[in-house]
């Protein structure tokens, strides 16, 4: 009994802990997008990718540098290798068509040096250092293109769950009406002034509303979840959204936003078109550079010895000193023509590269006009279902007026009832879309 109590308190004093772990966190939508743009799992990333990039620039910079490295190297003749010397070479009175067998060189040997290379002209080099840029751009464009989606999926994810929390305190609102509602009838019925079937139309409308708010309250959850995961949060952390629906969406009625010009070449999509293209420029004229001769120098300098013991420790050991100095020439003469041929599959490349860039400033611009067309319609679409909303709850008032003096059925208020209940989802729907829809063209023409 004693050792359960234990255990009992250890895992109680675990799950406190566990829960004093928890943050919280109260995100405006701008903090919420500050925040995933530095938090969020892509993002963490894209800058780790610019970091790489940066370090590749400068392995590609250092190739063309001064180099330096060191070696040593220790050699044991256990056996020599003999050599065939014929005739009388060490014997003159010897016979002529003798083979004497010789041995050349120490029992032990040793040396140690230095080698500096420089690369003085290669043309590939020069071109490499052009391609290291382009490449690290590639990496900024990325970035810049994950912040962009990032910042329409905190949009959309925050929006979300404004959606949700609006959509619960609608289906409550409208549950406690109509459970009221529902227990006047009863008490009508119980009286006998009105059929049993206007009690069971009710009840099929409440238990409607039940199951509704019961899903969109798992809905909600899910929702903060993945907003708390867009966010690069725990999704055990507490997080309190301190911006409201209405008013986000009230903020984003601007259709002059949407009558603007659009400059296609601001966009990222199409920055990272021209930044492949111009990769596709640099391997051409890499091909082109292999036609180029390259050429180098090297500078040797270190010691040698030999001794029959191993006595290369020793104060009086001789060592010898070397130096050298080397320039390689390396010139490109014939290749049976496949340097011809790599330069025109370059070439090929480059214009598939420009085709597609054709492409995407035409794909890009359709896509604005898309995004346009559906922002200024969401902007209709909330006007029409403001009013709309208006019209439904004056018709539920005024059906519920009639069936509670008896002047209408069930029917024709329960029907009030769900037309109303529709309109309320389409309103708060039409604010959302509004903020998505904006979110969206906002990407396309790459504004901050």
């Amino acid at each position: 009994m004693k050792n359960k109590l234990v255990l009992s308190l250890l895992m109680l004093g675990s799950v406190l802990q566990a829960q004093d772990k928890r943050e919280t966190f109260s995100f405006s939508l701008q903090q919420a997008i500050e925040h995933a743009l530095e938090h969020n799992y892509s993002a963490i990333n894209a800058n780790r990718d610019i970091a790489s990039a940066k370090q590749k620039k400068w392995e590609t910079t250092a190739s063309g540098l001064p180099q330096i490295s060191g070696s040593a190297s220790y050699l044991n003749n256990f056996d020599f290798t003999l050599q065939g010397i014929s005739g009388n070479a060490f014997n003159p009175g010897g016979n002529p068509d003798a083979i004497s067998l010789v041995a050349f060189g120490t029992k032990q040997s040793m040396n140690s040096g230095l080698t500096l290379s420089q690369l003085i002209f290669d043309g590939s080099y020069i071109v490499a250092l052009q391609a290291s840029k382009t490449y690290l751009k590639y990496f900024e464009n990325a970035k810049q293109k994950t912040n962009t989606e990032i910042k329409e999926l905190v949009i959309n994810a925050y929006g979300n769950v404004l959606l949700a929390e609006e959509s619960v305190a609608i289906l409550e609102k409208n549950k406690a009406t109509l459970s009221k509602t529902l227990g006047d009838t009863q008490e009508t019925y119980k009286n006998g002034l009105i059929e049993e079937e206007n009690v069971e139309q009710l009840q099929i409308t409440l238990a409607s509303i039940n199951s509704n708010l019961s899903n969109t309250k798992r809905l909600q959850d899910v929702a903060m979840k993945m907003l708390k995961f867009t966010l690069g949060i725990d999704i055990n952390d507490d997080l309190k959204l301190t911006d409201k629906l209405d008013t986000l969406s009230v903020s984003k009625l601007d259709l002059a936003f949407s009558q603007g010009e659009f400059v296609v070449t601001n966009n990222i999509n199409y920055q990272m078109a021209t930044n492949f293209t111009e990769q596709r420029s640099l391997e051409l004229k890499l091909e082109k550079s292999k036609a180029l001769p390259s050429l180098g120098a090297a500078f040797n300098f270190g010691y040698n010895s030999f001794s029959n013991d191993f006595s290369f420790a020793d104060r009086d050991q001789k060592w010898n000193k070397f130096s050298n100095l080397g320039v390689s020439l390396k010139v490109p003469i014939f290749s049976s023509f496949g340097r011809q041929a790599k330069t025109q599959q370059a070439k090929i490349a480059l214009d598939q590269a420009k085709t597609q860039l054709t492409q995407t400033e035409q794909q890009l611009k359709l896509e604005y006009e898309k995004a346009k067309s559906e922002f200024d319609f969401s902007i209709e679409e909330y006007a029409t279902s403001k009013s709309n909303l208006s019209l439904a709850e004056r018709i539920e008032r005024k059906q519920q007026i009639k069936f509670t003096e008896g002047l209408s059925s069930s029917f024709d208020f329960s029907e009030a009832q769900r037309q109303l209940y529709t309109t309320q989802q389409n309103y708060l729907q039409s604010m959302v879309n509004i903020i998505n829809k904006k979110a969206a063209l906002e990407k396309i023409i790459n504004k901050n």
